[in-house]
């Protein structure tokens, strides 16, 4: 089943590497052959399938394109990196040592990787999912080197002149005379020292040849003609580094991937998107491009003049609800949220977890994944923006564990080889059939299917208008604006109410729907029968024989402790004209 163009993207993020891998005891730093991996081949009809069925419309995979590892491939001619300068066994997914290979542990067979990546796709797209992956442009692994790479194409750094900081035709910047000398030993694993000169600077925007352990120390900045020694641009002519990464870009929208996540984009000139995306786009015009930013200033212009199609909403959105449970935001707050991205909105990538963000039920977020329906209904409800979830979450997976290199965080792992009993659980070899969840396991996946599939499947929330009913009830008695928010979405031929809960105590409230909200959303008036479009699976009440809407009285509404209901108002005269055909 294809993806109609006016389906709201609903994605599902997910390490291959992790996603099915079976090992029930992994050891914490433990190698491949210890903990082992998931696999590309893994990806199967029936998994894709379970996803689809879920409402996932499009598959994030993370940890695709080779990074440098501590892991060696003798078999394949594929040497380990020099561990020192490698985060975790496994090694981050964002320090790409080959942009145009794809890892080796995800593989079955090693040396026609590119062709299992290539059936992954296939294999997605006839399941009705759209493919993207990560594009990483602000860096690279320490050490770069592409050994497929198409003819003629030269690795980073290649032809660089290393004697200076900065110069429009090198692809990196250098601390000449420096020898790369960090803040902890390159010599305390494996057998040879790790030795750099002239220095690099580090990804993070370190132009010293002094890191730090908490720097991104095991990645080295790319050049795209900004100067930092003096804050002078040259991107005239087009820099070298723009060429290579367009030709990265087109090379994989050649293997059939639909888009790309896009790294820390605003640690890379705007002008370099200005040019790359639409170059991109003249070839594959339906190339996804979603931007990873974290400075709400700059959302217009990364999409008016930056070409992005999508950004993330971490700093706005997210981070509100994170504080409405952590740190006694009122919902209110809410309010500002869309405000603040009034216009964009629809253009919003919106999530409540991610690699880079703790777990929802991790004890640094909400300690408990079961409360998470007033977030999950806020947050994929609120407009028509893409949504996101990052696998497992789907099940509760909490990130209780220490994995290796980062510890006990609360997040789950992008360095290790590692797999989640919550997932091996939901796989059972293959199956993915859940047959060994928990209850509350199954509860909660059942959960996430009903909402995400009536994202698209109601026409109010795919693409439908959105109006905030707080103003209306600031002052209202019967109506706690720091634990509730109500608001609704419209289109021609659908009307809903949602509220959501986010106290621990059930609610009774009084909502105020004010004539202009009546009149613009074009909401039926009077004793309204209204169904609960998420009822079976938080055990509210279903349908609502009337529910008054209008004529100067409150329309009342049970929302249960740490829920919501998602309330489909119909005319009297629709509910009996439903009856009788039924």
């Amino acid at each position: 089943m294809a993806i109609s163009r006016k389906d709201r993207l609903v994605i599902y993020q997910a390490f291959p590497r992790i996603l099915t891998n079976e090992c029930p005891r992994c050891i914490p730093d433990g190698t491949l052959e210890q903990n082992g991996s998931g696999k590309l081949n893994h990806l199967t009809p029936t998994l894709l399938k379970s996803l689809r069925k879920m409402g996932i419309n499009t598959l994030w995979l993370t940890g695709v394109i080779e990074c440098a590892t501590k892991t060696a491939f003798p078999e394949n001619q594929i040497p380990a990196d020099n561990p020192n300068v490698v985060k975790g066994q496994a090694g981050s997914p964002y320090a790409i040592k080959d942009y145009y290979d794809v890892c080796p542990a995800i593989a079955e067979n090693i040396d026609d990787r590119m062709g299992e990546f290539e059936a992954a796709v296939a294999r997605s797209h006839k399941e009705g999912l759209k493919v993207i992956i990560d594009f990483v442009p602000n860096h690279t692994a320490r050490n770069y080197h592409s050994d497929v790479s198409p003819e003629g194409t030269d690795d980073f750094g290649a032809n660089d002149d290393s004697t200076l900081f900065f110069s429009p035709d090198n692809n990196y910047y250098y601390i000449p005379n420096q020898q790369f000398c960090p803040s902890f030993p390159l010599d305390s694993e494996g057998s040879e020292p790790y030795r750099e000169f002239p220095a690099k600077a580090t990804g993070n925007d370190c132009f010293s040849a002094f890191c730090g352990c908490n720097d991104w120390y095991e990645t080295v900045k790319l050049n795209y003609g900004h100067d930092y020694g003096d804050a002078s641009e040259h991107f005239n002519p087009i820099p070298d580094t723009w060429k290579k990464m367009l030709d990265i870009l087109l090379f994989w929208a050649s293997k059939g991937v639909d888009g790309f996540r896009c790294d820390m984009v605003f640690m890379v000139p705007l002008p370099f998107w200005h040019w790359v995306i639409p170059q991109v786009k003249k070839q594959y015009p339906e190339t996804i491009f979603i931007g990873e930013i974290y400075d709400v200033g700059l959302y217009r212009s990364f999409l008016d003049y930056g070409c992005f199609d999508y950004l993330y909403d971490k700093v706005n959105l997210y981070d509100t609800l994170v504080g409405i449970e952590r740190h006694g935001y009122s919902a209110a707050r809410l309010t500002d949220v869309w405000q603040t991205v009034d216009g964009i909105g629809h253009r919003m990538l919106n999530f409540l977890e991610n690699h880079d963000e703790v777990r929802f039920g991790s004890e640094e977020f909400a300690g408990d994944p079961s409360k998470v329906t007033p977030y999950l209904v806020v947050s994929a409800m609120m407009s028509c923006a893409p949504y996101m979830i990052y696998y497992g979450q789907e099940l509760g997976e909490s990130a209780r564990e220490n994995e290796g290199f980062a510890g006990y965080n609360n997040r789950s792992t992008i360095f290790d080889y590692w797999s989640y009993s919550t997932l091996r659980r939901w796989h059972n070899g293959g199956k993915c059939d859940g047959a060994h969840l928990s209850p509350q396991e199954k509860w909660l996946r059942a959960l996430y299917s009903r909402v995400l599939n009536i994202l698209n499947g109601a026409p109010a929330l795919r693409e439908g208008g959105f109006y905030d009913l707080m103003y209306a009830n600031l002052f209202n008695p019967e109506f706690n604006p720091h634990s509730l928010f109500a608001f609704l979405r419209h289109s021609a031929h659908q009307k809903l109410l949602i509220v959501a809960n986010f106290s621990d105590t059930d609610v009774a409230a009084g909502i105020n729907i004010p004539a202009e909200a009546i009149s613009f959303c074009g909401l039926p008036e009077g004793k309204c029968p209204a169904s609960d479009l998420i009822a079976d699976v938080t055990a509210a009440r279903k349908t609502y024989e009337a529910l008054n809407i209008g004529g100067g009285q409150l329309t009342r509404v049970h929302i249960a402790a740490r829920s919501a209901v998602v309330l489909e108002l119909k005319s009297a005269s629709e509910s009996s004209r439903k009856s009788k055909k039924h």
